[in-house]
């Protein structure tokens, strides 16, 4: 009788998992999960894991959260779907009214998608109407920077900056005004000096508030987003923020935006607004934007543009429950207080490692940045399995090791994240 299939050779056999080569899929040992509890996940063969990536930066509570679980089950008994194409249904209004008044955008008006990408490329088109609605046909381009990350649809795809094997996709790409990663020296100078030569070309700046994710966790500090906005403003440039990653407290506040003390014209939000639990994103309009689509109905002036499943229901349910969690709990004391001690953990026990060449923090966004001395050592993926071993789930960026834990994470478990990350890149890299 032949041997029972594992779990990893029926999952190959069968799902394509995204930035992942196939070929080598089951020789990196990936992680079965079966179930989730608290912070950790739990393979199907039983071992425990703690969530150091909160799953690919979605989970901010945790997993099974009761109420949460109640919130989507509550909705379950009214519908789990209907469209938001041309009607409303009442938990996609509740939960637009609850975020108003948080979202750093005036006068704010949501369109709602299922993911990041699809909420930044649908920014992208209504900064682009936004000007021919008005007659202006020149302004067809955009400002990005370098570093910069968007997504894998075509769109976002053109305002990154490459990477992750994306080169062969740049005959889709369109071109796009690019200036340096706002952290580097003189970027700010470089990207104010574009936007006075070509504003009148720019239907927007499209950037990412403080924290540059898929970059490695470049650092974007607060004074050099606000000096962009402020040319924008002085040449009538719209403002898109890019918080997929940023938002829903991963920063410290809320939105990150609120740290760089601006208000953008269009605002993205993903990732975490379901507390991980379903895929939900919003692109953010503030009201002058949103005025400028108003006109006879079925006009030119309308944004044809919705996806079947816009405005979810049940992720609608969780992500409104998930909000008021955020203040019952006190989330974001939180985050500064563990933020602050997994800061002085890694100075002390991660940053001085030989093999390390930088630590990068805001909030509880890390990236570790590692130097080997060749190209052909994968120490991000040495680094990342032997914390896997030990009982850490992590992932790295290439030779960059992310930690991101959800916002609810304990004093404990993040000293258990410094123990292990030092003890891994000890073992790996000998230093």
């Amino acid at each position: 009788m032949a041997d029972t299939p594992s779990w990893i050779e029926r999952d190959a056999a069968v799902v394509w998992h995204g930035f992942t080569q196939m070929a080598s899929y089951a020789e990196n040992r990936p992680v079965i999960v079966e179930r989730g509890e608290g912070r950790e996940l739990i393979d199907v063969d039983g071992n425990r894991y703690l969530d150091a990536i909160s799953s690919l930066w979605v989970t901010t509570l945790g997993h099974a959260v009761p109420e949460l679980d109640q919130a989507l089950r509550d909705q379950i008994d009214r519908v789990a779907h209907s469209t938001m194409l041309g009607n409303g249904n009442r938990i996609v209004i509740e939960l637009a009214e609850a975020l108003a008044p948080r979202v750093p955008v005036d006068g704010a008006k949501f369109l709602f998608a299922s993911d990041g990408a699809a909420a930044v490329e649908q920014a992208l088109k209504i900064a682009f109407q936004f000007w021919t609605n008005q007659g202006t046909t020149t302004r067809t381009t955009y400002l990005a920077f370098g570093g910069a990350y968007h997504g894998d649809t075509i769109g976002s795809l053109a305002v990154g900056d490459g990477g992750f094997g994306t080169t062969v996709f740049d005959p889709l790409r369109f071109p796009v005004l690019r200036s340096p990663s706002l952290g580097e020296p003189g970027a700010v100078e470089a990207a104010v000096a574009i936007i006075a030569e070509h504003g009148h070309q720019l239907a927007a700046v499209v950037l990412e508030p403080l924290v540059q994710g898929a970059a490695g966790m470049a650092l974007v500090p607060a004074e050099a987003v606000a000096a962009v906005a402020r040319a924008a403003a002085e040449h009538d440039v719209l403002v898109i923020h890019d918080e997929v990653a940023t938002g829903f407290g991963r920063t410290g506040t809320l939105f990150a935006t609120e740290q760089c003390g601006t208000r953008p014209d269009l605002l993205v939000v993903g990732k975490g607004i379901t507390g991980g639990y379903l895929p939900l994103s919003a692109t953010v309009a503030s009201e002058r934007v949103w005025e400028a689509f108003l006109g006879p109905d079925l006009s030119e002036r309308t944004f044809y543009h919705g996806h079947s499943y816009s405005g979810n229901a049940l992720a609608a349910a969780v992500a409104l429950r998930h909000l008021e969690l955020l203040d019952e709990w006190d989330v974001l004391a939180n985050v500064g207080e563990r933020a602050a001690q997994l800061a002085a953990g890694l100075a002390e026990r991660v940053a001085p490692l030989a093999a390390v060449a930088e630590v990068r923090q805001q909030g509880l966004m890390v990236g570790v940045e590692l130097a080997p001395p060749t190209d052909d050592l994968r120490w991000g993926r040495k680094v990342t399995a032997t914390c896997i071993d030990r009982g850490v789930l992590i992932r790295p960026l290439g030779d960059v090791i992310v930690a991101m834990p959800p916002l609810t994470i304990t004093g404990p478990e993040i000293e258990r994240i410094v123990d292990v990350l030092a003890a891994a890149i000890t073992e790996v890299t000998g230093a």
